[in-house]
C-alpha cells in the first residue's frame, strides 16, 4: 500500500474525542457553538474546543471544525468573527458547504475542506472548487467505485469518502422534509430524521392500505469494510467515521476495528478469520443493519427499510473504565451485568482480555452480586493491567 490514508472519527464532545485519539483515529471533526449540521448535539464549548486541539496535538492528531450549515442573511453576522476564532484556537480544518464561507475562511488562512453536503459527484465540479481555494473534497455518498477513481484521475485532489455509519434519505443530506413536517431545518442543524418515522400508504382514495407493518424509507447504514483496501488503491485519502451523535463505545469499537485493519493493510496482513469477527462486532455496534449502498452499483431495495424495521438499543456495552491500580479497575456502568459473566475487554494499548467477573465492591467497599443502576461506580480485581477508557463489553 503506497497510499498513507487517514483515518477521520467524529467527536460529539470532548470526552469522545480523547476516546477517538486513543483508539486511532489520525483526525476527529467536531462540532463547535455555531454554523454545524448537529445543532441537537452537546457541541463543543469554546474552552473545550481549546482543549479538544491541544489534546489532539499533543498526539499529532488534526481536528476540523464543522462549519457546513447553508447560510440564511442573519448568519453572516457572526461567521467573520467565529472564523477568526477557529484560526486563533489553530483548527486544521474547517468543513463547509456554502460557498459564502469561502473567502471569510481564506481571511484567515484556514484549510478549507468541502462537505459532502454539497453532493460533489463529477470532476469538472470538483476543478472548480479547487479552482476557488478548497484543498480537500469530502465527496458525496452516492459515488459509485468508477465515480471516485475518475474524479482522482481527472482532478488529483484530496478525497474524503465515507466508510461507515448512517445515511439519508435524501442526496447528501441536502433534504428539507424535517422542515416542512416539524418546522425544524434540517440545512441549519435541525434535522429530526423524518426518514425513520413510519407512515402509512393510502390509496387513489386516500384510504389507508394495510399491511403487515407500516411503510418506512429508512435507509440502512453504510459499511465499507470489504472495500476499504479496494478504495486505498484508487486514492482515497481520508476514510470518514460518521456519528458525531454516536457513544463513547461505538466510536472506540469502530474507530479500533478500522485502524487495524488500515494497518493490518499497509503490511499486506489478511486474515479472514479476524475480518469475519470484525464485522460481526461491527454488526453489533449500531442498531441497524448495513451494507455498501452506492460504491458498487447495486443500489437496490435492499439498501432501505420499506416494510418496518426493528431498531435494538445496543446491549453488548457493559461498562467503562475509569481507573486502574494495583489490580483494581474503577468501572462506570452502562448496561447490566453480574457476578460469574465472562466479558471481553478492549482498548488502545494492550489486546482483547477475556475477564470473568469473580468479584464486585461497589463505593463503599461491600461485595455486591449484580450491576444494574445506570453509570454505577464499582470495584472490580484483575490480574492483567488495564487502562482509562477501557471498553468491557459481553463476550
Amino acid at each position: 500500500m503506497t497510499n498513507k490514508v487517514e483515518l477521520l472519527a467524529p467527536a460529539g464532545n470532548l470526552e469522545r474525542l480523547k476516546v477517538a485519539c486513543l483508539y486511532g483515529a489520525d483526525a476527529i471533526y467536531i462540532g463547535g457553538s455555531m454554523f454545524n449540521l448537529r445543532a441537537n448535539a452537546i457541541n463543543f464549548t469554546d474552552d473545550e474546543l481549546k482543549e479538544g486541539i491541544n489534546y489532539a496535538h499533543k498526539l499529532n492528531k488534526k481536528v476540523y471544525v464543522t462549519v457546513n450549515i447553508v447560510f440564511h442573511n442573519e448568519d453572516l453576522d457572526k461567521l467573520d468573527e467565529y472564523l477568526k476564532k477557529l484560526s486563533e484556537y489553530g483548527v486544521d480544518a474547517v468543513i463547509i458547504s456554502d460557498p459564502c464561507v469561502i473567502e471569510y475562511a481564506k481571511k484567515y488562512n484556514l484549510e478549507i475542506h468541502l462537505s459532502t453536503q454539497q453532493s460533489t459527484l463529477n470532476y469538472e465540479a470538483v476543478k472548480y472548487w479547487k479552482s476557488e481555494g478548497v484543498s480537500r473534497i469530502v465527496l458525496a455518498r452516492e459515488c459509485s467505485k468508477e465515480d471516485i477513481k475518475l474524479i482522482k484521475d481527472k482532478t488529483g485532489m484530496e478525497l474524503e469518502c465515507f466508510i461507515h455509519g448512517a445515511m439519508c434519505a435524501g442526496i447528501s443530506g441536502r433534504c428539507v422534509m424535517s422542515n416542512f413536517l416539524t418546522n425544524r431545518d434540517a440545512n441549519r442543524g435541525g434535522c429530526s430524521q423524518i426518514c425513520r418515522w413510519d407512515f402509512n400508504l393510502l390509496d387513489e382514495k386516500h384510504n389507508i392500505l394495510e399491511g403487515e407493518k407500516p411503510f418506512t424509507f429508512c435507509a440502512k447504514d453504510l459499511m465499507m469494510y470489504d472495500y476499504v483496501k479496494d478504495m486505498i488503491d484508487i486514492g482515497v485519502n481520508s476514510f470518514k467515521i460518521e456519528g458525531r451523535m454516536r457513544s463513547l463505545y461505538y466510536i472506540a469499537t469502530v474507530v479500533s476495528i478500522y485502524r487495524h485493519l488500515i494497518d493490518n493493510y499497509s503490511k499486506q496482513i489478511i486474515n479472514d478469520e479476524y475480518n469475519i469477527e470484525n464485522k460481526y462486532i461491527l454488526s453489533k455496534c449500531a442498531n441497524r443493519e448495513s451494507c455498501v449502498q452506492f460504491y458498487n452499483g447495486i443500489y437496490d431495495e435492499t439498501c432501505s427499510y420499506y416494510n418496518g424495521r426493528i431498531e435494538l438499543s445496543n446491549q453488548d456495552f457493559l461498562g467503562i473504565v475509569k481507573n486502574y491500580d494495583n489490580n483494581m479497575m474503577m468501572v462506570e456502568q452502562r448496561n447490566y451485568f453480574k457476578k460469574g459473566d465472562i466479558v471481553e475487554i478492549f482498548g488502545s494499548s494492550h489486546s482483547i482480555i477475556t475477564y470473568k467477573i469473580d468479584k464486585i465492591y461497589d463505593e463503599d467497599d461491600n461485595l455486591i452480586e449484580i450491576v444494574n443502576h445506570p453509570k454505577q461506580i464499582v470495584y472490580m480485581p484483575i490480574d492483567s493491567k488495564v487502562c482509562e477508557y477501557d471498553m468491557i463489553r459481553k463476550k
